[in-house]
């Protein structure tokens, strides 16, 4: 059985938006309790990440305005149109995680064989 192709939007956002499987599942943790704030050491151990992880995690949700800061925790708070983006990649996650982890990982895979290829000895 095959899955259907991802959502043009959707791909989208988790090729240019998502730098890993961990944040994802922060950014999705965050919009099943939308009113609870989340620290780093709690998002971690949720997550069974390191605690640095949970601190970078952290940061990562701030500065893509899917999370608004609240001390040194952070609550879901994307605008209404980025809401119904997460809630389209929720679901995508959800109904079809082999795909959407795939993705996330090429992704990591092109930018590690890109640095990789900036140290290529090469002729000339």
């Amino acid at each position: 059985m095959t899955s259907p192709e991802l959502p043009a939007e959707v791909r989208r956002f988790i090729l240019t938006s998502v730098p890993s499987v961990p944040y994802l599942e922060a950014l999705l943790l965050l919009r099943a309790e939308p009113s609870r704030s989340w620290d780093a050491v709690q998002l971690a151990r949720r997550l069974y990440v390191p605690e640095r992880s949970g601190t970078e995690l952290v940061q990562l949700l701030r500065d893509s305005g899917t999370a608004a800061a609240e001390g040194d925790a952070v609550r879901y708070a994307p605008t209404a149109e980025l809401a119904e983006l997460l809630d389209r990649v929720a679901q995508a996650y959800a109904t079809d995680l082999l795909t959407v982890t795939e993705l996330i990982h090429s992704r990591i895979d092109r930018r590690a064989q890109r640095f990789a290829d900036a140290f290529r000895f090469r002729k000339e």
